[in-house]
């Protein structure tokens, strides 16, 4: 008889003692050139990460002349006046680096990861990138015919195509922000280099830019490296520009945009709130997670659990552009897709869920778990300089202070659960939402107007 081998256990690791933690804390500095730099060293990040932002915001962008900002932002990297298209990237490969960037309403953003052992090569194809770019005839001709490309696929997803028509709903005709933010087939075959040139030279300047380097910076010089680098970037020195506020149209009603045959029916519903310069902002975060930040919140656990009606809804909040006098704004939405049939009753559970918050408000429980996953889960949203970088971004971008990160955790695990409540309850007032309804019109206009949630209204789909 076979006697049986005895089966070794190891020992179950134990957690060890928690430490404290807290995000980073930059230093703040300028170049000779004016350009402000923010800088943090993180021990241990090898891979650095660089974010330089201009202030070259969408609303600046020419009459006609929608999407110049994403052109340019996107021929930063296809060539200067060292290097072609071609042996611009083929020398950020050699470095091992990473550049992308994109435009957006408060600006252009340029990114930039690189080992930090090739940081100093790096660095001086962007400060070339920012200081001489090519915006090369051939080269602005082949992104825009990339960008005409993209257009039709972008009009074809459901979901860009319901943030395309909430956005035409919410915002003015004359505001930029009504209009996609990297332009339409009307606007974007107009531009070509000359234009792209017209509006670097208008708006990008070292004076009104800033730089965010993280990583380790062990044995590296910083400033003479910046110095050698972006610090040879010139540029004249601008007035602040005016920044209008943000205006925008709330009044409940729906629109449907038409899409015959859709088997699923994909949902935005939003407004504009308050953003991050408000008192009321980490209540507002905590109270929508509650709602809809994961798989265990309240929308989700009707829609989802209980009713199947779809795989997933969310709740969140976006800053759109951020102002220390008020005229900032975020957009407050809900979204997910649900299959047609059972899209006038996926609304009208979701409008009880709402009313239900607003009569009952939040558990404690509820609470508890939002503040657990949104502040325990903080260290490990950061492990990465580019995290932080970008989030120091977004502090400057916003023209928040630079403990703001810091802070908001704070206020986070000290909002109970009536302040997150009201927070939520006036961040989605159930008769002051705007409800974009991308699907089958003849399968779901009859029941969504049943509801009373508002004037329902048909567009046809481009």
């Amino acid at each position: 008889m076979t006697e049986l081998a005895t089966m070794q256990f190891h020992p179950q690791p134990q957690a060890g003692e928690a430490r404290p933690w807290a995000f980073p804390a930059p230093e703040r500095g300028a170049l000779d050139n004016g350009l402000t730099v923010l800088r943090c060293h993180r021990p241990g990040q090898q891979v650095v990460a660089v974010e330089v932002l201009l202030d070259a915001p969408l609303e600046a962008e020419p009459a006609g002349f929608d999407g110049v900002g994403t052109i340019m932002a996107r021929a930063f990297s296809e060539g200067t006046d060292k290097h072609s298209a071609e042996e611009f990237a083929a020398e950020l490969e050699r470095c091992g680096a990473t550049l992308d960037a994109h435009a957006d309403h408060p600006g252009v953003r340029l990114s930039l990861e690189v080992p930090a052992s090739r940081l100093a090569k790096a660095l001086a194809l962007l400060a070339d990138a920012l200081r001489a770019p090519a915006f090369a005839d051939s080269e602005v001709e082949r992104l825009v015919r990339n960008r005409l490309d993209e257009i039709p696929h972008e009009l074809a997803n459901p979901s860009r195509r319901a943030a395309k028509e909430l956005s035409k709903e919410l915002f003015p005709a004359t505001s930029r922000m009504s209009r996609p933010r990297q332009g339409t087939e009307d606007t974007v075959e107009k531009i070509d280099s000359a234009a792209v040139r017209a509006f670097y030279d208008r708006h990008v300047r070292p004076a009104t830019a800033t730089a965010v380097v993280v990583g380790d910076l062990t044995g590296i010089d910083l400033d003479a490296l910046l110095g050698d680098t972006l610090g040879a970037w010139t540029g004249s020195t601008a007035q602040p520009r005016p920044v209008p506020p943000v205006t925008a149209d709330d009044t409940g009603r729906v629109v449907i945009v038409d899409r015959p045959g859709a088997v699923q029916t994909q949902l935005l519903i939003g407004r504009i709130g308050s953003d991050r310069h408000a008192r009321v902002w980490p209540a507002q975060v905590l109270g929508t997670y509650c709602l809809g930040g994961t798989l265990t919140s309240r929308l989700d656990r009707v829609l989802r659990e209980e009713k199947g009606y779809t795989y997933g809804v969310r709740a969140f909040g976006q800053v759109l552009r951020s102002a220390p006098d008020g005229s900032g704004a975020a957009m407050l939405a809900i979204s997910g897709s649900v299959d047609t049939p059972n899209t006038g009753p996926a609304l009208d559970d979701l409008w009880k869920v709402l009313r239900t918050l607003a009569e009952g408000g939040l558990t404690d429980a509820e609470r508890d778990v939002a503040v657990q996953n949104l502040v325990g889960v903080a260290p490990l949203k950061y492990e990465t300089a580019a995290a932080v970088a970008s989030t120091l971004a977004d502090q400057v971008e916003q023209h928040l202070p630079d403990d703001f990160q810091a802070t908001l955790y704070q206020q986070l695990a000290a909002t109970g659960t009536v302040e997150a409540t009201a927070a939520a309850v006036n961040a989605f007032p159930v008769d002051r939402l705007v409800t974009i309804l991308v699907g089958d019109a003849a399968s779901i206009k009859e029941p969504v107007e049943a509801l009373g949630i508002g004037e329902v209204t048909v567009v046809t789909a481009e």
